[in-house]
């Protein structure tokens, strides 16, 4: 489980091509009492490409989404609220390798 952050975990890591991935996130937007949180992610080393924002579920104090991983590289994700508030790691996202 990839959980270097002390605001979400990711499983199963690492993740494979083709892998179903749960997300779950309880970070800062959730202490602050978001009323939804979204998830993005993006493939990719310099740009992100395949940018996604997916609608996360609320569950107890948390918020999960569970995502399938469609390509190899470096995959990319930070995550906002509805009001447009991020938590991205000081604007350096967070990522790590998919293998095929």
């Amino acid at each position: 489980m990839y959980n270097l952050h002390p605001g979400f975990s990711v499983f199963p890591t690492p993740s494979r091509v083709g892998d179903r991935v749960k997300i779950r996130y309880h970070g800062l937007l959730s202490e602050c009492g978001a009323d939804q949180v979204y998830l993005r992610t993006g493939y990719g080393s310099e740009h992100w490409e395949n940018i996604f924002d997916h609608r996360m579920e609320k569950d107890g104090n948390e918020w999960e989404k569970e995502i399938r991983i469609e390509k190899e590289g470096q995959f990319n994700f930070c995550f906002k609220d509805s009001a447009n508030n991020w938590d991205n790691n000081n604007g350096l996202n967070w990522s790590y390798t998919i293998k095929r």
